[in-house]
């Protein structure tokens, strides 16, 4: 005797099939996201790496000088490997100096500006 309940029928065939596509589009979906999140955390460490870089500068530069703090200015750079410009100011007077740095970065949706501060110890 045959069992004639053996395989699956259309209709499980089908809802599995929808179910996989649902399932494989939500991932790619999610893929897509992450994807541009990444790219965007790849920028933010480029510019807070800039910036960075130039607040050391500057710390140096106020250690090394005689009298500490003599000599600091500002200035501007760019990097056209990332979109990326900078410009600093230092003011202040006495045991401290204010230090600025404003980076701009080109962006799709237009220009973006991040604004790192730091004191400078003049001893």
């Amino acid at each position: 005797m045959r069992n004639p309940e053996r395989g699956f029928t259309i209709i499980e065939v089908l809802i599995a099939i929808i179910v996989l596509s649902i399932g494989v589009l939500t991932y790619m979906g999610s893929f897509g996201s992450s994807t541009r999140l990444l790219g965007r955390g790849r920028v933010d460490t480029n510019v807070a790496l800039v910036a960075s870089r130039r607040l050391e500068l500057l710390r140096n530069q106020a250690k090394i000088a005689s009298p500490p703090c003599t000599g600091l200015a500002g200035g501007t750079a760019s990097f056209g490997r990332f979109g990326i410009s900078e410009t600093w100011t230092v003011t202040g007077s006495g045991q401290t100096r204010t230090a600025q740095v404003i980076v701009t970065r080109t962006a799709r949706s237009g220009t973006v500006v991040d604004t790192f501060t730091t004191i400078l110890a003049c001893r």
